[in-house]
């Protein structure tokens, strides 16, 4: 059987000379059926079925492979976009020792079995300690595996509150996010919750209850959010998302404020050669300036993510 080799993209190798160009009729009918892979890969393929005497079932197999690919290339880029991650991180770079959150649940979490169970996932803890990084990794991971996911906050969702409800749009406008398998709602718990986002949540949870997944990252658990918005619909939210639902704890320092100590979060900056020196030995250069400075406010934020973490242990039973 002939070996088909896959076609090569980018400019061949010097020295090598240039497929001749597909005729014009044939670049047509491939433009008029929305094969642009093919188009793209065609030159190269049929100049090598020519040179290798490939059987002409090769030959479709080769286009028809790189259209696929190309299609399924051109889908994940699509999906990303739509879904909004904020920052694109995903498991490559995760690092599963640094989470508190034990190692059995991150891989029982990356199968994604809970997705299609149609079940939710809570992620609770004081701030820097991988909520967001965890949920955005997830739904990167969906999305290479095909699915399609829509990122949230809840200022986000109160303002398509307000959009949609002025021409009484609210319920297609829910209805059109549910298209997504897993929908995420990022960092509750950190600012006031206005009336509009409480709704929005109400009905992001309610329509999705049973049919899509809802994850949510917050520093409270779900039982305190009647601190945050009117008491019934905090129990009518919380009552259809923690009915199939898998809660994960996470605790220890802010990832953030451990790297910013240690000096990690940011590049050195590179003193030019032509730099003058200091006036005065006495003063502090510029990077023991900045260090003094940095470790000010390490020593204030502990302060106050100690003080947050506790209250978060009070509230989180996961």
């Amino acid at each position: 059987m002939t070996t088909t080799t896959v076609a090569r993209s980018g400019p061949p190798p010097v020295g090598v000379p240039t497929a001749p160009p597909l005729p014009e009729d044939v670049h047509a009918l491939l433009r008029r059926l929305r094969m642009p892979h093919t188009r793209a890969a065609a030159p190269d393929v049929l100049a090598t079925a020519r040179a290798q005497r490939w059987e002409p079932v090769e030959v479709l197999r080769a286009l028809f492979t790189a259209e696929v690919a190309g299609r399924d290339r051109s889908s994940l880029a699509t999906r990303r976009a739509r879904a909004a991650f904020p920052t694109g991180k995903t498991f490559h770079a995760w690092k599963p020792e640094a989470s508190s959150i034990p190692a059995p649940t991150q891989q029982a979490l990356r199968t994604l079995e809970w997705l299609q169970r149609k079940e939710n996932l809570v992620v609770c803890g004081p701030s820097g300690t991988g909520k967001t990084f965890l949920l955005e990794a997830l739904g990167q991971l969906a999305v290479e595996q095909g699915m399609h996911v829509a990122w949230f906050t809840l200022e986000d969702l109160g303002g398509l509150i307000r959009r949609h409800r002025a021409d009484d749009t609210v319920s297609k406008a829910i209805s059109k996010i549910l298209r997504a398998e897993l929908v995420i709602v990022d960092d509750i718990g950190l600012l006031p919750v206005a009336a509009d986002a409480a709704e929005g949540l109400y009905r992001l949870v309610d329509a999705a209850y049973e049919k899509r997944s809802v994850a949510i990252s917050s520093n409270l658990h779900p039982a305190g959010f009647d601190e945050l918005m009117p008491k019934t619909l905090a129990t009518a939210t919380v009552d259809r998302l923690l009915h199939h639902v898998h809660v994960c704890q996470t605790s220890g320092e802010s990832v953030r404020l451990s790297q910013a100590i240690a000096g990690q979060g940011v590049t050195p900056l590179t003193r030019s050669t032509t730099a003058r020196p200091p006036d005065d030995a006495g003063q502090f250069h510029g990077r023991q300036r900045a260090q003094l400075v940095a470790s000010k406010w390490a020593r204030l934020l502990a302060r106050q993510w100690a003080g947050q973490a506790a209250t978060t242990r009070r509230r989180c039973r996961c």
